[in-house]
């Protein structure tokens, strides 16, 4: 058997394995920071395969550190995200450790979301791609943050809005803040894959791989929704809010947000798969 052949395999495994995560996360809290783990370790083994170790670490390192630092910019000044702040411990400054790989991981998907949608950013790539598919990534990962954030701010408490906001105790600039943050590292991403990436015939790994998982997550939210407990809460601008309300708002969205972009690009790669010559 193959390099290639067995690496295809593992993708596969790390894919099913991602999927049942996913579904089991709503039911068994204790596995979300075991599928945060898979997750990164799907992003970089599908990465490698697609862009070479050395593209894969400068996403990692683009992510990791912008991400971190507007973070603590934002909970110490208020910019972009807003004024906020975490409760748990483990912080790499003020963030928790696992906020940035659990963004990280999501945000690969998204990225590959949009390079189905628009194009692959690869050596010599046109501008109009090299600059477009960083900011469908960025739209396709804050899809996520969207019905993400209200249930896991407001509820959890995981992190506390010090002044409230509209959407169920998140303001609005918290969202724009991460659209700006996501689409910087995807860009400083881009713009290394059009000099120095994997020319256009270069080994890539499944498309599907990738926008599986990320038409899945959606079943988390559904799950939630289905079987969390309708109570009162209220966040730290003294404003109350119905759980039973974030949980189905947050699945509404992720069905005409992640789950329709997901779906756009499942048909794209049904219509590459069906233009291909027999």
């Amino acid at each position: 058997m193959s390099t290639t052949s067995r690496s295809g395999k593992a993708l596969w495994a790390l894919t099913a394995v991602v999927l049942l995560g996913l579904v089991l996360s709503a039911f068994v809290p204790g596995v979300k920071l075991p599928l945060i783990v898979v997750q990164v370790g799907f992003a970089l083994v599908h990465g490698a395969r697609r862009y070479g170790w050395r593209a894969v670490g400068v996403f990692v390192a683009a992510g990791l550190v912008i991400s971190n630092i507007l973070e603590n910019l934002s909970i110490g000044t208020g910019f972009p995200f807003g004024h906020y702040h975490y409760t748990g411990g483990g912080k790499i400054f003020q963030v928790p450790w696992f906020i940035g790989p659990a963004y990280l991981a999501t945000g690969y998907l998204a990225w590959i979301v949009a390079t189905v949608l628009l194009g692959d950013v690869r050596r010599g790539t046109p501008w109009l791609t090299t600059i477009g598919t960083p900011v469908i990534g960025a739209f396709a990962m804050t899809a996520w943050d969207l019905a993400l954030d209200p249930a896991t701010s407001t509820i959890r408490q995981t992190w506390i809005w010090e002044n409230g906001g509209g959407f169920f105790g998140v303001p609005l600039v918290n969202f724009l803040g991460w659209t700006f943050t996501v689409y910087l590292f995807m860009q400083v991403f881009a713009l290394y894959l059009r000099r120095r990436g994997p020319h256009p015939a270069g080994t890539t790994g499944s498309d599907l791989q990738a926008v599986l998982p990320y038409a899945a997550t959606t079943l988390s939210f559904f799950t939630k929704f289905l079987t969390g407990e309708d109570t009162t809460v209220t966040d730290a601008a003294g404003k109350t809010w119905h759980t039973g309300d974030i949980y189905e708002t947050s699945a509404l969205l992720t069905v005409y947000g992640m789950f329709f972009l997901a779906l756009l690009a499942l048909l794209r790669i049904a219509q590459r798969h069906h233009d291909e010559p027999a």
